[in-house]
């Protein structure tokens, strides 16, 4: 049959066809744990048509555990599966909000959770409970728990990586477990990196099954709770339905059942409450489930499981390996990157220390320069140090010769000193023979001149009338000295005179030559301490100058007055006896003036005596010999 007509009839009728096809739809809006999704549902579509296209779209196959929840008049209600979806009392908002959430729970999680998937949002779903309080955990539990979460979502610990606060925006506790314990966050935290630090190498899957494994242990996992009442008036009871059975608590304690039902051991349920009914058929009829053996899709599905398991396993080890290698590569990197920055630093080091060699070694060259330079000095000055030490010992030889000589001119000082001191007690001795003579003389002299005055008055009576004759008058000079001659002894006094005086003047002469030759001897002594004062020769040098002076020091007191020739006219009066003898005649004076010859060209003689006493020059010597005041000579 052939349809014959204009195109855009053609074209209007094929719209119009199209839009009867379409089916009404409306949107809705699933909620996971931990995302959202937005379908388009068919107005004719049944609770199990929505629920079976979540399902296909996360990819889940154990689907028995889960359902559609939604809330309406504050009461939280799950759809159901044989019965429209518009049909039933949800929300009535565009879109229509449900939550995929786990209904019925295993008994045991690692037997029963065969998908990855099942297994993700079971964990998801009791992690929530916990930290929402709705699963009690003691403080201690909820800590290993969040350590397996941090596992699960950040991987193996790393202290480079993960740093102190890395958590602060993670819910892993309980508020009534923050409230419980006064611990700020950062403690929280390093108690829960503690155990967390000890979960190196378990894979993310494995640590939400670890987690399941503690969670699905805690009393409150897994049940229902359902207000009851013994009476229509008053509540005082609550229902639990698990995977296990049926149980009864009190209102206040939700851990211990009062009583409990296992399933196998209930044949019938009556309950007036459908939402109570349906979750009691589902749990006894996993329950029974488990118990018989698993249907041909149950078993692919564990085979399945089984071989995801074991190629996840190789996976991981092989991801294990492959991560190992490259820490190990990592570390050997590191290894030779530290290596190669201790090689350039070594090369560094090296380039600076043969910098410094060579501006040592230049350092060296102008040290051994400075050095040969100082070596030349140095042999210079030991050239001049040798002869120095030459000149020492010769000026040492010297020394000890000038030492041997000085302390044989000590010797003879020493004797001349000793021959002084027997001559000065010879004449001392002759100055007391001379002494005695000249007492004898004076006697002679006055019984001489008595007996001329007594001649004088026998034979010139008329110079009786004249006043006697005194030995101090002056008129003793008015004599005439030749018109007299007397018998007295005036040549011997005149040549006692004479040789006192010789004598005197050859002591003169010797202590003049003893006082120049001590002079000399203190000179060369003290050109020689100045010499050899660093040869340890001064304290010799000062005893033998002591010396010296005590052997003058031991001379007698009227010797050492001649060292002086200005002390002799004071000296001379103690060794010779007094008389008053004028030298120029025989005749003793008569008065009291003294009569002075000076030792100058006066006289032969006197200039004799000038010559021997006090040498050359123009210099006058004056002597005195006195006995009393009225009795002096002066030479």
């Amino acid at each position: 049959m052939i349809w014959c007509g204009c195109p855009h009839q053609l074209k209007n009728m094929s719209i119009r066809g199209l839009k009867k096809k379409q089916p009404k739809t409306f949107k809705v809006r699933i909620i996971t744990v931990d995302a959202e999704m937005e379908f388009s549902c068919e107005m004719k579509w049944k609770g199990k048509d929505l629920f079976d296209l979540v399902c296909r779209a996360l990819g889940l196959r154990e689907t028995w555990f889960f359902g559609l929840q939604y809330t309406i008049k504050g009461m939280c209600t799950w759809l159901k599966m044989d019965k429209k979806v518009l049909d039933q009392e949800i929300p009535k908002e565009d879109p229509v909000s449900f939550h995929f959430l786990a209904k019925f729970y295993p008994e045991k999680v690692e037997e029963e959770l065969l998908q990855e998937i099942t297994q993700h949002l079971f964990f998801l779903q009791v992690k929530k409970q916990i930290l929402d309080e709705e699963i009690y955990c003691s403080p201690e539990a909820t800590v290993l728990l969040a350590s397996y979460a941090v596992q699960a979502k950040y991987g193996d610990y790393d202290p480079n990586f993960h740093e102190p606060g890395f958590l602060a925006h993670d819910e892993l506790l309980p508020k009534r477990v923050l409230r419980q314990y006064q611990l700020t966050a950062e403690m929280w935290e390093e108690k829960i990196t503690a155990w967390y630090a000890e979960h190196r190498g378990i894979a993310r899957d494995e640590a939400e099954m670890n987690y399941l494994k503690i969670a699905q242990d805690l009393e409150m996992y897994g049940v229902n709770y359902f207000p009851i009442a013994q009476n229509k008036n008053h509540t005082d009871l609550l229902l639990g339905v698990d995977a296990k059975g049926i149980h009864i608590y009190s209102i206040n304690n939700r851990f211990s059942p009062n009583k409990s039902f296992e399933w196998s051991s209930i044949r019938n349920i009556s309950c007036s409450e459908k939402e109570i009914f349906q979750l009691c058929i589902g749990n006894h009829d996993l329950f029974m489930r488990r118990r018989k053996v698993d249907s041909i899709e149950i078993q692919q599905m564990k085979a399945q499981a089984r071989e995801e398991k074991a190629r996840k396993k190789m996976e991981n080890q092989r991801l294990a390996r492959e991560k190992q290698l490259r820490e190990e590569a990592e570390r050997a990197k590191e290894e030779l990157e530290r290596r190669l920055f201790q090689l350039e630093d070594e090369a560094r080091q090296a380039n600076e220390a043969l910098l410094r060699s060579q501006e040592a070694a230049e350092l060296l060259a102008e040290k051994a320069q400075i050095a040969e330079e100082e070596a030349k000095l140095l042999a210079q000055n030991a050239a001049e140090a040798e002869q120095e030490r030459q000149r020492l010992e010769i000026t040492a030889l010297k020394s000890k010769e000038e030492k041997r000589l000085m302390e044989q001119k000590m010797r003879e000082a020493e004797l001349i000193a000793v021959k002084l001191v027997k001559e000065s007690d010879r004449r001392a001795k002759e100055a007391e023979h001379l002494k005695q003579d000249l007492h004898e003389a004076r006697e002679a002299e006055r019984k001489a001149k008595q007996k001329l005055l007594d001649i004088t008055r026998l034979n010139y009576p008329h110079m009786a009338k004249y006043p006697q004759y005194s030995p101090g008058d002056s008129r003793d000079a008015n004599f005439d000295k030749g018109s007299i001659k007397l018998d007295l002894k005036d040549i011997d006094l005149k040549r006692l005179s004479f040789e006192i005086e010789r004598e005197r003047l050859d002591y003169l002469e010797n202590s003049r030559k003893f006082e120049d030759r001590l002079k000399e001897l203190k000179s060369e002594i003290h050109a020689l301490k100045l010499e050899e004062k660093q040869a340890g020769l001064y304290s010799h040098w000062n005893e033998v100058l002591g010396s010296l002076d005590r052997s003058l020091g031991s001379a007698p007191s009227w010797m050492k007055t001649f060292q002086t020739g200005d002390a002799v006219d004071v000296n001379l009066q103690r060794p010779f006896p007094a008389y008053l003898l004028n030298t120029a005649s025989s005749w003793p004076c008569t008065n009291k003036i003294q009569h002075m010859v000076p030792v100058e060209k006066s006289s032969s003689q006197a200039n004799s005596l000038a010559a021997n006493s006090v040498g050359t020059g123009t210099r006058k010597q004056i002597i005195k010999v006195q006995q009393h005041d009225s009795d002096v000579i002066y030479i």
